[in-house]
Parts: C-alpha cells; sequence; structure tokens
C-alpha cells in the first residue's frame, strides 16, 4: 500500500496542529502508523490521498448511515446553501428537525438543537442538576459521554485508547461530583444511591455502550436502572448519540422499550454535519432558557445546513422502516463470517454485534461485558490485524475499542470483500 503522500501531508499537518489532528484517535497512534489522510467519499466507500480504496466501516464515527455523499443530502444541503450558510435567527427548519425527532424518538416531548455531541451531553447534565437540585452524576466505567469535565472519570472511548481515563484538567471539585459503577452491574449503582441518598441528579448510560468497543446491556440492566432512579428521584439519561436512530427508528430506547427521562442525540441527525441534540420530558425541557432558569446557548445551533441535511437523513429512516432489518442482516452477516474465521484460524478472539455496529475483541475471555474485561483485550493484536485489515482495502477505526459502523449502502460484495479479508487478516497473525 503506498501511502507517501499521507506521511509527507501528516508530517505537514504535525507543524500546526496538536498531534497533527483534531481528534485524538485519528493520528492512528495506539496502531502504531501514520494516519491515511482522506480525499473523497462516496456510497460505502473512501479514497485516501494517495489514491487507495477502501470500504468503509468508520462512517465518519457513525453518521453515514445511508453511505457517504447520499444524493438527497447533498441536494438537500446544495440548495439550502444557497439560501444563506447561518443566520443566528430561528428558522422553520429548527421546528421540522424538532417535530420529526419528537415523532422517532419515544421518550422525547421537547428537544434542544446543539452542534456536537459533547455539548449534548454537558447540557444533558446540567438541565438533570438544575432540575433536581441536586450535584452529583453516576456514569458507568467506559462509557464516553464527550470531553465535558464531568464526563473525563474512567471514560471510553479515545480517552480509554490512550491509556488516560482521567484527564489532566478536570478539577478535584467535578471529579468528586462524578460517581463512577462498573458497566452492568446494578448492585453498584443501589449502593451509590443508598451511600449518596439525596445527592445525585441523574444516571446517565449509554443503553449499548459503543465506546469501549461494543458492549451490550445484559438482561435487566436498564429496566434496573430505570427503577432505581425512580425510587430515588433521580433522572435517567440515555446518551444515543451513537445508539440513536441507527439501532432502530427510536433508537436503543424502543429496541429495549425503556423511557429514559432525557437523551442525548448527534451524529445520524446532522446528515453528517455537525450536530447535537438533547431532549426529553417536556417538565424538565421546560426549565431551559428563556421558558425557565438553567441557561445554555449557541450561536449556531439549529445551523440551516445542519438541519436540512438532517431532516433529509432522518426522513428516509422514517419511511422507510425496512432500513433496519436490512442493517440488521448485514451486521449478523458480518458478525456471523468473522465468528466462522477465528475458529477456523484459531485466533484468540470474540465478536459483539447488535444491528449495525459490531466490534472484534481480540481477548481470550469468553464475553466482554465490562470495562474491565474490555481493557485486558490484546491492543498489540488489534494493532497487527488493523494494518493487515487497511492494507486488504479495509478502514476500521483505529482501536480497539471502537465499533465497527455497518451501512445501508455497504453492499453483497463489500460484505463478502470484508469477510475475506478478516479470514487474510486472521490467517496471518497465526502465521507471525
Amino acid at each position: 500500500m503506498n501511502n507517501t503522500n499521507s506521511i509527507r501531508e501528516y508530517q505537514r499537518a504535525v507543524k500546526s496542529i496538536p498531534g497533527g489532528v483534531n481528534s485524538p484517535v485519528r493520528a492512528f497512534k495506539s496502531v502504531g502508523m501514520p494516519p491515511v489522510l482522506i480525499d473523497r467519499a462516496k456510497g460505502s466507500k473512501i479514497w485516501d490521498i494517495d489514491g487507495n480504496e477502501y470500504i468503509d466501516f468508520v462512517s465518519s464515527w457513525g453518521p453515514m448511515i445511508l453511505g457517504h455523499a447520499r444524493e438527497e443530502i447533498v441536494e438537500a444541503i446544495r440548495k439550502t446553501a444557497e439560501k444563506g450558510t447561518s443566520f443566528g435567527a430561528p428558522t422553520m427548519l429548527e421546528t421540522q428537525m424538532a417535530e420529526l425527532i419528537v415523532e422517532m424518538m419515544p421518550s422525547v416531548e421537547s428537544v434542544r438543537m446543539v452542534n456536537s455531541g459533547t455539548e449534548a451531553t454537558m447540557s444533558a447534565l446540567r438541565l438533570a442538576r438544575g432540575f433536581t437540585k441536586r450535584d452529583k452524576v453516576i456514569k458507568f466505567a467506559g462509557n464516553y459521554h464527550g470531553h465535558a469535565d464531568s464526563f473525563l472519570i474512567n471514560a471510553g472511548s479515545g480517552a480509554m485508547t490512550f491509556g488516560v481515563p482521567n484527564s489532566p484538567g478536570v478539577t478535584k471539585a467535578t471529579a468528586a461530583d462524578t460517581l463512577v459503577a462498573p458497566y452492568n452491574d446494578l448492585q453498584a449503582v443501589a449502593d451509590l444511591f443508598t451511600a449518596h441518598a439525596d445527592e445525585i441528579a441523574a444516571v446517565i448510560v449509554e443503553p449499548a455502550a459503543a465506546n469501549m468497543g461494543l458492549v451490550l446491556p445484559q438482561e435487566g440492566f436498564l429496566q434496573g436502572l430505570r427503577e432505581l432512579t425512580q425510587k430515588h428521584g433521580a433522572l435517567l439519561i440515555f446518551d444515543e448519540v451513537i445508539t440513536g436512530f441507527r439501532l432502530a427508528r427510536g433508537g436503543a430506547q424502543e429496541l429495549y422499550g425503556i423511557m429514559p427521562d432525557l437523551t442525548t442525540m448527534g451524529k445520524i441527525i446532522g446528515g453528517g454535519l455537525p450536530v447535537g441534540a438533547y431532549g426529553g420530558r417536556k417538565d424538565i425541557m421546560e426549565k431551559l432558557a428563556p421558558a425557565g432558569p438553567v441557561y445554555q446557548a449557541g450561536t449556531l445551533s439549529g445551523n440551516p445546513l445542519a438541519m436540512a441535511a438532517g431532516i433529509t437523513a432522518l426522513t428516509i429512516l422514517n419511511e422507510n422502516h425496512e432500513i433496519y432489518s436490512a442493517l440488521d442482516k448485514k451486521g449478523q452477516q458480518l458478525a456471523a463470517g468473522f465468528r466462522k474465521n477465528i475458529a477456523e484460524t484459531g485466533v484468540k478472539a470474540i465478536v459483539n454485534q447488535l444491528g449495525s455496529l459490531l466490534t472484534v475483541f481480540f481477548t481470550n475471555a469468553d464475553q466482554v461485558t465490562s470495562y474491565q474485561e474490555a481493557a485486558q483485550c490484546d491492543t498489540e493484536q488489534f494493532a497487527r490485524y488493523f494494518k493487515l485489515s487497511l492494507e486488504n482495502g479495509i478502514y476500521l477505526a483505529p482501536s480497539q475499542f471502537e465499533c465497527a459502523f455497518v451501512s445501508e449502502a455497504h453492499s453483497e460484495d463489500d460484505l463478502n470483500k470484508t469477510i475475506a479479508a478478516n479470514r487474510s487478516a486472521l490467517q496471518q497473525l497465526t502465521d507471525l
């Protein structure tokens, strides 16, 4: 694989951008190689600046559920841009987006648009504290809710990849208000409520954890969180930035039949443009300014380009429910192919899959159900696997602790090539 241009341009970027990238995992540091720089994308494929073609399973970290450069979305952006790209004033597009989200997401009665998943979770947490008049929040080890201070305590995703789950710059006072429980451990949550009684404002959780690799909620876990929060007067916040509109039309809460008090969203609702949102019960959302005393604002919130792209994407998903069954079938096909390859090559690995999300964990364990189990995976083996996959034309997230994202654009041929590339990479691992 020739990556001469990518190496040169990355070296140039390092001179003016910290680490050469604007988000840490993009640097490929954990897989021991310089990143490839992307030139363009269409459908299920991306091409780097050296002309190498890849079947893409990063999907811009989730938003591209309909594939890259979907014609309807590109056209919606173009038409909207011709009218102006930002006004700092209300538009009808914001109302249309809000109405779509309220229609599709079961627990959301009212929604506020922001510009990123981090902004959504940060704002939802402030709202929960303002509503309950309590300070503490429970999060789960390995769950990543963006890079706001309150969440960088035993965080997943990039923080887990780089071995710095507790970031410098987070104050001791902030850390003291963040209580951490193991994912899938209801008793630990109950114990925290017992110890802190009326101090806990909310429990925030990824209903299907997708930032320590894909880790699924065990039976009864989410329902138990719903019951504990109701018992103790705390709010339940589902972080559906990844799972929202991906696992089902109404996200993980529809799939699992659990109604949280607040939900954070992002990625898919922007159609590939920067976006975030949080919503939930109307009585809680009415505490936001200007209706209420909890302040949150944003110059570019509800940006017309992001709204136009997101409305188009959500409308396609809302009107074509069969997309989700097709995505689930593709995810199962990949997982079955990978598991067959693992069994036949003898590589120590397992596959977690749910709908269009999946992760290959390089581990001796029989399952990965928590941060502790994920953290024991063989990251050096994953790094070798990543390089071999890239050389075979498969673009995966450069971290053991991320998901592969399947899109509607992935064809049967793409899936077969990916399974064959997986087999080749695993076989080469056994030969090393």
